[in-house]
């Protein structure tokens, strides 16, 4: 069965300039980059009461109108044959290496295409559920952000569903992620301990709650790997698990991640804005269209052997040009210091 879904937004009138798609990204987060920018192409999506492309340049106080055609979502999950990196594989599990841009599981606007219906078809029916009737978390013990891209986990049976799930309960997992922030954290290397919860006031964002009153406790280790004068690389371990935990403890510490669209890293918050830095920034942004952070490493005991299994991956390809393209111009500042200093 289809249906119409569609939405009127007022553009917030202390908004700055931004393009129409990186708007609506933030805005209709329930929705895939591909997912708004095919709308867009296809007309769906009106400003002023005129179709526009995806780089319209918005302006405050703009209303938006958005018409798509939807499936209304049944519960049922629609096996999809779409590739799956695997990195390992077992009768217990199945390790894979998520690309961006792929949501995890079935949601309002995203109920198919997912990773979940890539399961389903790679490894049948026949396979576990979170709760034993859930079927949208099949095989799931966990999740990452449609746009972080790294190492997940799958379970493969019921008895690997449960011994997986209770290390997560018990903060036993390892895992670390690679993200690029703005500035340089100070200390270089430390801990970021407060309970995160939903925004009351923004439901689309998490937020720290310090005094504890709220939200779940949360703890992230991070050592930054390398400062690059107006951002760092960083390496961030999990203790815990909360829905976009780094994400939302760097912005607390104030290093947001680049580019990070819901929580403001998608502005240049170091470095004084002159024509070229600018532009050399706006460039990376176009180079990588999303928040920059990589599920780098998983470490568990494994269900049936007991014994404990580290998985490692690399940076993906458009992660490291950037981390290459920021090098680079630092090697240009300091270039550009030492013959100042001659």
């Amino acid at each position: 069965m289809k249906e119409i879904e569609k939405r009127k937004i007022l553009v917030d009138p202390g908004q700055g300039p931004i393009r129409v798609d990186k708007y609506l990204m933030d805005k209709l987060s329930d929705l895939s980059r591909s997912k708004v920018q095919k709308a867009i192409k296809k007309g769906a999506v009106v400003v002023n009461d005129k179709t526009v492309k995806p780089n319209h340049i918005l302006k405050p106080s703009d209303i938006i109108l958005y018409e798509a055609l939807v499936s209304e979502y049944d519960g049922k999950i629609i096996p999809e044959d779409i590739d799956l990196n695997i990195v390992y594989e077992d009768e217990s599990v199945l390790i894979i290496n998520k690309q961006a841009d792929f949501v995890v599981h079935p949601g309002h606007g995203n109920y198919t295409g997912t990773l979940v219906n890539a399961i389903a078809h790679y490894l049948g029916t026949d396979i576990p559920t979170m709760s034993g009737n859930n079927a949208d978390r099949i095989g799931l013990v966990h999740r990452i952000d449609k746009d972080t891209t790294g190492l997940m986990v799958i379970a493969k049976t019921d008895y690997a569903m449960t011994f997986l799930a209770d290390q997560f309960s018990a903060h036993t997992i390892e895992r670390k992620y690679v993200a690029l922030v703005w500035g340089q954290p100070e200390p270089l290397e430390g801990t970021i301990e407060g309970n995160v919860g939903r925004n009351p006031v923004n439901r689309i964002q998490q937020i720290v709650f310090p005094d504890g009153d709220q939200g779940k406790h949360a703890v992230t280790h991070y050592k930054t790997i390398k400062p690059m004068y107006y951002v760092s690389l960083v390496e961030c371990q999990l203790e815990t698990g909360r829905t976009h935990q780094i994400r939302v403890h760097m912005k607390y510490k104030g290093h947001p991640l680049f580019n990070d669209v819901r929580y403001g890293g998608d502005k240049i918050l170091k470095g004084t804005v002159f024509s070229k830095y600018k532009q050399f920034v706006h460039n990376c942004f176009k180079l990588f269209p999303r928040q920059a952070l990589h599920a780098k490493s998983l470490g568990f005991v494994h269900p049936e052997t007991k014994e404990f299994m580290l998985f490692e991956s690399d940076l993906p390809e458009d992660f490291q040009q950037l981390v290459d393209k920021w090098n680079s111009y630092l090697d240009g500042r300091k270039k550009v210091l030492d013959e100042d200093q001659d």
